[in-house]
């Protein structure tokens, strides 16, 4: 049997993301909280780009169920019991066998050292509350979180597809302040609301939304910008098939966030800028 060769993914046709930014991405950490729908997207399209280091969480395994929407899944991962971690690792590497991933089959909260030497932390939870603390946890490492989210609401006899995807920098909005958490959502959660059925989920919204905070993601890491001002919040109508950066946020006194005052001054001093600045194109920043 021949030797797998192992070669560098060419990445010629990105160059104007700037000089350096392939070297920039290769030695990035990002961390994948959620494997799902949202998550798988992200993990092949950071697979692409170059992205060099992965943490993968998630203790679940592939269903059949998962299955119209989980990219790289397949029947042989229903029967064989296959964690979607370890999917989303197979797909990353058959894009680029030079990548470095650490699979975490386990809930989140088990992984903090993991997390902690992350640079860029994705969240792709399904619920509000899991939300506010894998925020929480990135904030006291002053690490940027990118969150998705979508769902799908009931009008009168049709059904409405909406998300967003938003950027939560130290500092900067959280989602608290954009709306995202909110403590009535907590309350009904708490009680089981929507427990009838599993959340609604199709490829297309999802696949839309990851784009969205891999496009957050580029902005931060790479050298593309020297000074980029970006919405932190944009909000998708899938009736209208139209993605805006949010409102909400008009109103938030000089995009100062008070929820994490606390937190501004620990961490990882790589990211704290409150206005949002580029941050330096060397590379990781924890």
């Amino acid at each position: 049997m021949k030797e797998a060769v192992r070669r560098e993914l060419n990445l010629d046709r990105q160059s104007f993301l700037g000089k350096d930014s392939a070297s920039v991405l290769d030695g990035t950490r990002v961390a994948i909280v959620g494997l799902g729908g949202g998550g798988s997207h992200i993990a092949q399209q950071l697979g692409h780009l170059g992205v060099g280091e992965f943490v993968l969480v998630d203790p679940d395994v592939v269903e059949d169920t998962n299955l119209n929407r989980l990219v790289g899944a397949t029947q042989q991962d229903v029967h064989s019991g296959a964690t979607k971690a370890f999917v989303a690792a197979r797909v990353i590497l058959g894009v680029n066998s030079s990548a470095r991933t650490w699979i975490e089959a386990s809930r989140w909260q088990t992984c903090a050292t993991a997390l902690r030497s992350c640079d860029v932390i994705f969240g792709c939870v399904d619920s509000v509350g899991e939300r506010q603390q894998l925020e929480t946890a990135a904030r006291r490492y002053l690490t940027p979180y990118i969150d998705i989210g979508m769902d799908v609401h009931q009008l009168n006899e049709q059904f409405s597809i909406g998300g967003q995807a938003a950027l939560s920098l130290p500092g900067g909005p959280c989602l608290r302040c954009m709306g995202i958490i909110e403590n009535r959502a907590l309350a009904l959660e708490a009680q089981a609301y929507g427990a009838a059925g599993g959340r609604p989920q199709v490829i297309w919204p999802n696949g839309l939304l990851a784009s969205l905070a891999v496009g957050f993601f580029v902005q931060l890491i790479t050298p593309w910008r020297k000074k980029p001002h970006f919405p932190v919040l944009l909000e998708y109508d899938g009736d209208a098939q139209t993605v805006s950066p949010s409102n909400k946020l008009r109103y938030l006194k000089e995009g100062a966030c008070q929820h994490f005052a606390d937190l501004s001054t620990v961490g990882d001093p790589f990211w704290a800028s409150k206005d949002l600045q580029h941050p330096v194109a060397s590379g990781a920043g924890s």
